[in-house]
């Protein structure tokens, strides 16, 4: 169940990259927000400005005009050490690659957001052995990133997302990397994670993951161009749990 306020909104958002005399207009005055609970893929084609929307919400870019405003606060008059700081808290990522440092386990790889944090090491620890035994990885605690399967390397970056209880969950292209099988299960995670109320944003090019948002938003030339419930709303629906 949704909530009037929303968790993130963005204002007439634009994003502009020079390359000497070159200008590209990545994002060209989007609005866009967003509400707890919500499931959000974002589709659209090479170019179409979907992956810059997604590094701005994250934090890894920033708009060259518009606003931002995540839970009411406007980030675009934020300091960078106060972004990284709500990156860390607020922020859970996923990417196509997995982002996993390759010599270092499992475990250590999940409890890395806590230790930038300044959490209790035994805390660290508790909580990232739980995380990988939600995500089905109680067996690869110890494991490292080229000892796991793709699929098995993505529950690995979920329980990462998930270790702080980030407000938000981005997701970009999850599934890129993996075979039809390996997607299934990860969309299974993901579809477990909205039902239990995680506000998730995912970025996809592919119509079957998509099927599994609440929404879909569709962008072209750096705008917004529709937006549409999923084939899969009404089943979602039916099956999240009220708050």
């Amino acid at each position: 169940m949704t909530t009037n306020e929303p968790v993130l909104s963005i204002r007439d958002v634009k994003k502009d990259y020079v390359m000497g005399e070159v200008v590209t207009h990545a994002l060209r005055g989007v609005d866009f927000e967003v509400h707890e609970g919500e499931f959000i893929a974002i589709m659209g084609h090479s170019g179409s400005g979907k992956s810059t929307m997604l590094h701005i919400l994250g934090f890894l870019d920033t708009p060259s005009s518009g606003q931002y405003f995540l839970d009411g606060i406007d980030t675009t008059k934020l300091s960078e050490d106060d972004l990284a700081e709500i990156r860390n808290k607020k922020l859970g990522f996923v990417f196509q690659a997995f982002n996993l440092l390759p010599r270092t386990s499992a475990i250590d790889n999940v409890r890395m957001p806590m230790i930038y944090a300044g959490v209790d090491e035994k805390i660290q620890f508790e909580k990232a052995e739980k995380a990988l035994i939600a995500v089905g990885l109680s067996h690869r605690l110890k494991n490292h990133p080229n000892e796991m399967s793709g699929g098995e390397q993505q529950r690995v970056a979920i329980a990462r997302a998930l270790i702080n209880n980030p407000r938000l969950i981005l997701a970009d292209e999850p599934t890129g990397n993996l075979d039809s099988k390996s997607t299934e299960e990860i969309m299974g995670i993901f579809d477990e994670l909205h039902r239990k109320g995680h506000t998730i944003i995912m970025v996809t090019h592919e119509d079957n993951v998509a099927d599994h948002a609440e929404k879909i938003v569709k962008m072209k030339d750096g705008m917004v161009f529709e937006k549409i419930l999923s084939a899969n709303h009404e089943h979602i629906a039916h099956n999240k749990p009220r708050t």
